[in-house]
């Protein structure tokens, strides 16, 4: 999110959570005044989740004292290690474009609270819109799976039926230009994921 509009929407139509990137490597990039006031808009019980990818600890320590978000979620070559270092909770994501050979990684994070999944290549930046092949996904991981990459309100359904996922996580898919959320995408995509849920 880069608009407390666009937040306050994706309250409004029952997202459990926000995402707010720091890295200066996405279009997606807000500043800490900017994620202040997105955070300081919403309501209760819509966490908030701070991205980075190969970032420096002092930013991640910046943003957890300025801006407090409910997760931490890392994007790059982070080790298990280097993402427990802040004593929060935090999110892997795994690059899953490369296919099976990304599996082992799925392994190498025995410290976060779940692991998202995105279709993109290792070392290239998440919200890339690419979807990766579900079916390579074993049936029981150790932590909770948020699926992304490439979803959007087409194909959100399947996804949750096919991968029963924690989670699903949508940027691209939901946009009408990088970090700008177009209200009838947003819509759609949270409907279809809700209705297959409740299926």
């Amino acid at each position: 999110m880069t608009r407390v509009g666009d937040a306050l929407l994706a309250a409004r139509l029952g997202a459990d959570a926000i995402g707010l990137v720091f890295s200066a490597r996405s279009k997606r990039q807000v500043t800490l005044a900017r994620a202040r006031e997105i955070v300081a808009a919403l309501p209760p019980f819509v966490a908030t989740v701070a991205l980075f990818m190969d970032d420096e600890a002092n930013l991640v320590r910046q943003v957890l004292d300025e801006v407090q978000p409910a997760l931490l979620q890392f994007h790059g070559d982070e080790s298990d290690g280097w993402c427990a270092q802040f004593g929060r909770p935090f999110l892997k994501a795994i690059a899953m474009g490369e296919g099976a050979a990304a599996l082992p990684r799925l392994h190498d994070y025995p410290h976060a609270a779940g692991l998202l999944l995105d279709g993109h290549a290792a070392g290239e930046a998440g919200g890339s819109g690419k979807t990766f092949d579900w079916s390579l996904l074993p049936g029981e991981l150790a932590q909770p799976l948020i699926l992304a990459g490439g979803l959007h309100a087409g194909n959100a359904g399947d996804a949750v039926r096919t991968v029963r996922p924690w989670a699903v996580d949508v940027a691209s898919g939901v946009e009408s230009a990088p970090g700008i959320k177009d209200p009838a995408r947003l819509a759609a995509f949270i409907r279809a994921v809700r209705a297959a849920d409740a299926e």
